[in-house]
């Protein structure tokens, strides 16, 4: 059977990736065939294209995430019809992706969709969104209940930051949006946003340890701005971090640690047991308001994928971009 997807290909040191017609058999020999319905473009799939030493093998099919109906399955946990996603697991990097309307993966690498999740919704959701639901995972595992205070959201008007916000607000949290993009104020507070900070105030040069002003954090960005987080995070807080837009440097003092027990939770969304996927998705199935999820998002094809990814490294994207694999 032939589908259409985007290949990535490598000559020399030039890589290309546009939408090309590929057939059942460029896929690999994995245990579950997928009609894939929808996939949606992450920051990762945009440094990705960009060249950036994220594909490790060629040729490669591009897309870190997907969802929709499973074909065929050799795993006896899935039957033809099954609604599924996937994310991680090195989709996109070292095995076929989501920008593809047919997909060949182990069984473990999936997760059978809630009932009140459609594949849609999934991708609405994506890596970021199961990103973001893992870092409200562990300011709950780290004591951060709504009554500690405010909890500080980085990136905000980006996938895991516009989804953080609408979880921690369903939650009861009050959320403080950090954002560079003053005219965002009305989305941002649409999501749950009680406040918003300009993204500045928090990159530039400040003191080691600094007043407490949140009980904890999801950070996106890293850097300095992580370090100014921490520096004023209260005490036995928790600050989760899961991106480096900011710089994978950490210019930080151990004083928040030592001096106010706060803990710095690293998110790992790519190779997280089947067993903490299956949680999250049952918790974002009930703590995640499809209707400020919808407000999140928008719709493109499989050819307007590169469009997408350099206004997204433009900063010019926000919330979640859908790509309906279809068209």
């Amino acid at each position: 059977m032939s589908f259409q997807a985007i290949v990535a290909r490598q000559s020399g040191d030039i890589m290309t990736a546009t939408v090309e017609t590929v057939s059942d058999e460029f896929l690999t020999e994995d245990e579950v065939s997928v009609a894939v319905e929808w996939s949606t473009v992450n920051y990762k799939d945009a440094i990705a294209l960009a060249g950036h030493d994220i594909i490790k093998t060629f040729p490669l099919i591009t897309g870190i995430d997907f969802a929709g109906t499973v074909v065929t399955s050799l795993d006896p946990r899935y039957s033809p019809g099954d609604k599924v996603v996937a994310t991680g697991w090195g989709l996109g990097q070292t095995h076929h992706g989501g920008f593809s309307q047919r997909a060949r993966v182990p069984g473990d690498w999936l997760v059978k969709l809630p009932q009140s999740i459609s594949t849609r919704d999934a991708m609405a959701i994506g890596t970021a969104g199961f990103t973001a639901m893992l870092s409200v995972l562990a300011l709950e595992h780290g004591g951060i209940s709504p009554a500690r205070g405010d909890i500080l959201v980085t990136g905000a008007s980006g996938g895991v930051g516009s989804i953080a916000i609408a979880l921690l607000s369903k939650l009861g949290y009050r959320v403080v949006a950090s954002t560079g993009k003053p005219s965002e104020a009305p989305y941002l507070k649409g999501l749950g946003a009680t406040s918003l900070i300009d993204r500045s105030t928090l990159s530039a040069g400040g003191p080691p340890i600094s007043t407490e002003r949140w009980a904890g954090a999801i950070d996106a960005v890293g850097g300095r701005s992580l370090a100014n987080i921490l520096a004023q995070t209260a005490y036995a807080g928790v600050v989760t971090t899961c991106g480096f837009v900011g710089g994978r440097d950490l210019p930080a003092s151990v004083l928040p640690f030592i001096l106010r027990g706060v803990t710095l939770a690293g998110i790992d969304s790519v190779y997280a047991p089947r067993a903490v996927r299956e949680r999250a998705w049952q918790r974002l199935a009930t703590d995640l308001d499809l209707g400020k999820l919808a407000s999140t998002a928008s719709e493109v094809g499989l050819a307007d994928v590169p469009e997408v990814v350099s206004q997204m490294l433009a900063g010019h994207v926000r919330g979640r971009t859908l790509v309906d694999v279809s068209r």
